[in-house]
């Protein structure tokens, strides 16, 4: 057998029932000098039986181990690949024929592009397709890159990953969007606007892990941000509460669990070293004596003319004025943390930073993907707004801001806006979305509190 130019690694852990569809997606491939390696990570069902079937062709090659997990397998992968470019195929996922060919020769004819990555397609448990998944091309549809490709079926450069020491075995998930944000911030990367693999969405895969997802997105975020984070200080939390405007007067005294609204604000932001200053921001004076009782030097009081609390005052105006005090030059950042959204943690206020700050934008913002049909009135009557039937894109679909996290740079806000040009997003858990607005959904937040008490 020639030297391969491409490493196709499959790892699999107990999905036998997909392993041969996926194995003879790579067989069928139209691109010759490939090799396929193939890591079961400890299965249990009869996955080595599938395997036997393809002893004997020595352009496959089989690992076994115990339960590494996933960037275990990859680094085994890695180290075990005699390709120039590697690429992962999940063991209930599909290659489409062509993608050795087309990914293979594009980074052929690119030698400045370390990865390239192609749409695809949703499939369900039994093979049928839900959606063609579409991605903008990078640098002309899309600028910011905050968004990461699949982790598998992106071709990447051996020697590239190898110089970035391969993937971290510490996050457990997440290691396409790792990967994604330690390739792009060093090297270019590209997409083709092809469907070329299938993934499987099933009750079993990672995909619906989403509390080990969410954890691991954040731990990547705060590493990437962490050698820019000096450009973005002072960093201060601003929680603006008034006597007014809200269906109960001063609403910051409200109790909910045997606090009160603010004090849950207050200790919450005090328990992060990220933070620089934390800042009550009210026209009520009694705000003032309750800051005062805490002795922090990072917290303060800001009175809030009154003429600032009404609903319809744009907050960047107030945000402006408490940034001014201790950035008066406004190179820093501020995160709103509004009172009405008790369930907001403190891990998502640090994520809002994390996410401005790595995509070097002007803001974050909390938001969810909008799952139902939403449409707009014309002359003829409705017309749907974003994606419809079977094709996806970043660019179609449409999110609803939670109103519960904000990270801004001050700068924007010396401008009188709260958010600037480039905004980027995360979505998220949707326990935080909740937000106090009336008397019944006091009463909910106080019954919700206990319940997890």
């Amino acid at each position: 057998m020639s030297e391969p130019k491409i490493t196709v690694y499959i790892p699999t852990r107990n999905n036998a029932a997909y392993l041969s569809e996926a194995v003879d997606s790579v067989l069928r491939q139209t691109a010759d000098q490939w090799e396929l390696l193939i890591v079961d990570d400890g299965s249990e069902d009869n996955t080595a039986d599938v395997l036997r079937l393809y002893q004997g062709d020595d352009r496959i090659r089989t690992f076994r181990t115990e339960g590494i997990g996933l960037p275990g397998v990859c680094n085994l992968a890695l180290s075990h690949c005699r390709g120039r470019y590697l690429i992962r195929l999940d063991g209930d996922d599909i290659f489409d024929e062509n993608i050795l060919l087309v990914l293979g020769n594009y980074l052929d004819r690119r030698p400045d592009v370390a990865l390239v990555f192609p749409d695809y397609f949703l499939v369900d448990e039994s093979g049928e397709v839900l959606s063609l998944e579409r991605r903008p091309r990078l640098y002309c549809e899309d600028h910011v890159l905050d968004t990461p490709p699949n982790g598998a079926c992106a071709l990447i450069r051996v020697d590239v990953l190898k110089g970035l020491n391969g993937y971290r075995e510490d996050l457990g998930a997440q290691d396409g969007f790792d990967l994604w944000t330690r390739v792009s911030r060093r090297h270019e990367c590209a997409n083709v606007n092809l469907p070329l693999f299938y993934y499987r969405r099933h009750s079993a895969n990672i995909t619906n892990n989403s509390e080990r997802i969410l954890m691991a997105r954040r731990a990547i975020k705060r590493d990437a941000a962490a050698s820019l984070l000096a450009d973005y200080r002072p960093l201060q939390v601003v929680i603006p509460c008034r006597r007014n405007y809200d269906f109960r007067e001063d609403l910051w005294k409200a109790s909910v669990n045997g606090k009160t609204l603010l004090e849950d604000k207050i200790e919450t932001c005090l328990a992060s070293p990220l933070f620089d200053r934390v800042v009550v921001a009210c026209d009520n004076l009694e705000a003032r004596d309750l800051v005062a009782g805490y002795g922090d030097p990072r917290l303060s009081f800001f009175q809030r003319d009154r003429a600032d609390t009404i609903r319809s005052v744009n907050i960047a105006q107030l945000l402006g004025k408490v940034a001014a005090e201790a950035d008066p030059e406004f190179k820093g950042a501020t995160m709103l943390n509004l009172i009405p959204t008790p369930f907001v943690t403190l891990a998502t206020m640090e994520e809002a930073v994390h996410t401005m700050v790595m995509n070097q934008a002007d803001s974050a913002m909390g938001v969810d993907e909008l799952a139902f049909p939403v449409y707009r009135r014309t002359p003829d009557g409705l017309q749907a707004i974003g994606p419809r039937g079977e094709f996806r894109s970043e660019l179609n679909r449409l999110y609803y801001e939670t109103r519960t996290s904000l990270a801004t740079r001050n700068a924007n806000l010396s401008r009188g806006s709260l958010t600037g040009s480039r905004i980027v997003y995360f979505q998220l858990h949707a326990d935080e979305h909740f937000f106090i607005n009336s008397e019944r959904s006091l009463k909910i937040a106080r019954l919700i509190r206990e319940d997890r008490a």
